[in-house]
């Protein structure tokens, strides 16, 4: 198996904290549907939602 750099990687761009975060092995079955870099941001960005 071949090694990827992680400059490589598919990335995305967090809608809570507008920080880049790159492709993780765990969602590599679900990546169209993650929108979140983190726990925190998901929590944060629903709580955003529910207020406005």
């Amino acid at each position: 198996m071949k090694m990827r750099k992680k400059s490589d990687l598919p990335t995305k761009v967090c809608p809570v904290c507008n920080r880049p975060f790159a492709w993780r092995k765990k969602w590599e079955r679900d990546w169209d549907n993650v929108i979140y870099c983190s726990d925190a941001c998901r929590a944060t960005g629903k709580r955003q939602k529910t207020t406005d």
